[in-house]
């Protein structure tokens, strides 16, 4: 039985990450470091072709879909967009300790949520939601090799949810521009809405 293959790569570096800055909605560009670091990965490394390529429609994972993939065509999917952190767009921890909407968000309390933002539980239903239809759309057409360049947060709540082996979302965390490769067998799609994470990616040059 045929079997498709995704690989997941997480937006490249941007100014705002060094800065511990919630940012979710907010459209931010690859920093200068970022755009090197991911030209200089693409020269290091082997980033497997796909026949199709689907990205956040944010510019950061844009860019960085554009960098990695130069000859594919970019499918901009809007619920691959990052958290919306509503009132909490743009701030830090520090500046938010004081905020008990804030604290229990933090401590996951359900149904808490940002004010005008979406709570982890509309989070996790949107992103996985997407990725279901993705699969469908792939499996439809035959199109056994794709990528999805995105976020790092839905990276790993996808690979948390649908993941074996199984493991806790902390543990699925990424470089920036790094992800990992995974192998949808239709049997065990259909069986149990499960997948294989087999590999790291990008692949060192052997």
């Amino acid at each position: 039985m045929k079997s498709y293959y995704i690989y997941f790569y997480r937006n490249g570096l941007t100014p705002s990450e060094t800065q511990d800055k919630y940012i979710g909605h907010t459209d931010v560009e690859l920093s200068e470091e970022g755009v090197k670091q991911i030209e200089e990965m693409v020269e290091l490394y082997r980033f497997p072709k796909v026949d199709a390529v689907f990205s956040s429609p944010l510019k950061r994972c844009k860019k960085t879909a554009e960098l990695i993939f130069p000859d594919n065509e970019i499918i901009e999917i809007h619920d691959l967009i990052e958290y919306n952190f509503g009132s909490f767009e743009g701030k830090t921890a520090a500046d938010l300790k004081e905020n008990e909407v804030f604290s229990r968000w933090l401590a996951g309390e359900q149904g808490s949520q940002p004010p005008f933002g979406e709570s982890n539980e509309q989070f996790v239903k949107r992103i996985c939601s997407c990725f279901e239809k993705i699969v469908e759309g792939l499996m439809k057409t035959g199109t056994t090799k794709a990528a999805i360049v995105t976020h790092g947060g839905i990276i790993a709540s996808l690979l948390t949810a649908y993941g074996i082996p199984e493991a806790p979302m902390h543990e699925w965390i990424m470089p920036n521009a790094c992800g990992y490769e995974i192998r949808i067998t239709p049997s065990l799609w259909m069986r149990g809405q499960k997948f294989e994470v087999i590999a790291e990616v990008p692949y060192e040059e052997s």
